[in-house]
């Protein structure tokens, strides 16, 4: 492949905005914040399951409070029932001790019911605060992610803006490129490679190696519209005019 010796310098420019842009592509994939803000999401997840967890164990022990409260207004309404039978004229000795032997259950049923209650609220109370507790956690995690995620944007704002940039002064400088050259170097690109470096003395730009000195002479003995490739990476060698 034949190319004018300015075209294949323009390569450089054009080299030169690829590897700014490819540095703008790492920033963007490196954000610190990017890996700040998955670990924020994976503790506010957590602090999430925590309300839940939290909040049912509130909802059943809150269950067990009314379900308890209900035994207890039932024992106290059979007990007054019973009290007032007991004080009623016209019951036989029979009746009564069968009424006092069940006043005496009740009595000990609604003392059960009511230490069973007391626990459970004692419980309820340090469920309540863990609850609290858990909210706040999450609360000040949400805030941090939103921070992180602001913070987040404003960099890939400023990335897209100089990648903004590149983008137009690649536009410019594969416009005054020959299609041919230009189709060469973005063939050896695609490979991840720096497509195209001066040489310099005895070193390559693109692969910084020190190359051969019987492929130098070969080099030098070519035509400099002779487009000529670097014999380790493959690049476009582009000589000192």
């Amino acid at each position: 492949m034949k190319a004018d010796p300015a075209a294949q310098s323009t390569l450089l420019t054009l080299a030169e905005v690829d590897v700014e842009i490819g540095r703008i592509a790492h920033q963007r994939r490196t954000l610190p914040e990017h890996a700040q803000l998955t670990e924020a999401e994976q503790r506010l997840q957590a602090a999430k399951d925590a309300v839940v967890r939290a909040e049912t164990r509130a909802g059943d022990l809150d269950r067990d409070i009314a379900r308890i409260e209900r035994d207890v207004e039932g024992v106290r309404a059979r007990t007054a029932k019973d009290q007032q039978m007991l004080a009623g004229s016209g019951i036989g000795a029979k009746q009564a001790t069968e009424l006092q032997h069940e006043l005496d259950t009740l009595a000990r049923r609604q003392g059960v019911l009511e230490d069973e209650e007391l626990e459970i609220m004692e419980e309820r109370e340090a469920v309540g605060a863990e609850l609290d507790h858990a909210r706040t956690d999450q609360e000040k995690i949400a805030a941090e992610v939103a921070d992180l995620a602001e913070r987040r944007d404003a960099a890939e704002a400023d990335l897209d803006a100089s990648q903004a940039g590149r983008d137009r002064a690649r536009t410019e400088v594969v416009a005054k490129l020959p299609e041919d050259l230009h189709a060469e170097y973005e063939r050896i690109r695609a490979k991840g490679r720096i497509a195209a470096g001066a040489l310099r003395e005895s070193r390559c730009g693109a692969c910084r190696l020190e190359l051969d000195r019987t492929f130098l002479a070969q080099v030098r003995g070519k035509a400099k519209d002779d487009v000529v490739h670097c014999e380790e990476c493959g690049a476009i060698l582009v000589r000192a005019s």
